[in-house]
């Protein structure tokens, strides 16, 4: 098992370091993409390591407790044909990782390797299966392939496109149209007013558990305005003042969550029934019971997600306008 792909990287001291699947520690080595030279040099280095994931299940290396998700590029292709391979970037001592897609491992694989498992990436954050470094890595592979496999065609012409730029476009040969990996981004805001805060229910969450208000932003629309939106789409009350706090990289498919608190101008909720089941005002000390998960009454969300994030450091007082 590769040390330095389990060793955890240093923590940077800003907020959005405390959520999961946002470290990384990769250098991309972008403005080498397009050196196919250098490509192959790294492809042919005996050292250089793969992710593989089948659809969006990765594949992982298993020795009793213990998971690594890096294959030699030998040992990856005895998993199947690979049907997307990405270049991600270079770690701390100079090792090349890809990430390949396969479009599933037989069924004939899988019962004759015990030495392997397919845990989706909710589930290892979750169970903290993996240090963080790598889940930021797995995370990058998801979203990156996951957008390969949905934009195999182009968009403006309806021709089969081609990978280029070692993963990171696709190439169109019909129109000469480029195609580059999308991010798309969601605000998630800490709502408060006179010392409470803002929290709803979708009807898809888990038992009990209540959330921070979120939404997708929309063309021509700031941070701030997308914020002010979603809360009167949702809960009916107008949103003065809002402030960035931290970002968090979601890679279900391929998100970026923007953290943020924002100022009530009311209290007086008028929720959107499609949208939630339920919305409420809660104290600092109602929060914190929450975050410990107990027996009866809400909780938060899980630790890995930004929402959790938010919901701590307001009870905890380190986030304010």
């Amino acid at each position: 098992m590769p040390a330095n792909l389990h060793a955890i990287d240093t923590l940077p001291s800003e907020p959005s370091a405390e959520t999961g699947f946002a470290i990384n520690g990769l250098d991309r080595q972008s403005e080498r993409r397009e050196d196919p030279a250098f490509i192959r040099e790294l492809l042919g280095q005996t050292s250089t390591r793969t992710l593989v994931f089948s659809g969006d299940i990765p594949i992982l290396n298993r020795d009793g407790l213990l998971h690594d998700p890096t294959f030699l590029l030998a040992d990856a292709q005895r998993l199947g044909p690979a049907r997307e391979t990405a270049f991600l970037g270079l770690d701390a001592t100079g090792t090349a990782l890809f990430a390949t897609l396969i479009d599933s491992m037989s069924a004939e694989t899988q019962q004759a390797r015990d030495d392997l498992a397919m845990i989706d990436l909710r589930t290892l954050a979750l169970q903290a299966l993996l240090p963080p470094a790598v889940l930021g890595r797995l995370a990058q592979a998801k979203s990156l392939l996951g957008w390969h496999a949905r934009h195999r065609f182009c968009a403006n012409c309806g021709a089969r496109t081609e990978v280029s730029l070692s993963g990171w476009r696709r190439h169109c040969p019909a129109c000469s149209a480029a195609h580059f990996p999308r991010t798309d981004p969601v605000v998630i805001m800490l709502v408060e007013q006179s010392g409470d805060c803002l929290l709803g229910r979708q009807p898809g969450f888990p038992p009990r558990m209540v959330s921070c208000l979120a939404g997708f932003m929309e063309a021509g629309e700031t941070i701030e305005d997308a914020v002010r939106r979603e809360v009167r789409e949702e809960a009916g009350i107008g949103i003065g003042r809002v402030s960035y706090f931290a970002s968090q990289p979601w890679p279900f498919p391929a998100s970026l969550m923007i953290g943020c608190i924002a100022e009530a101008q009311s209290r007086d909720l008028t929720i959107d029934h499609d949208e939630l089941e339920t919305a409420g005002w809660y104290s600092r000390a109602e929060v914190m019971k929450m975050l410990d998960a107990p027996a009866e009454g809400p909780i938060a969300p899980p630790k890995p997600s930004i929402a959790n994030l938010l919901m701590r450091s307001w009870a905890m007082g380190r986030l304010s306008l």
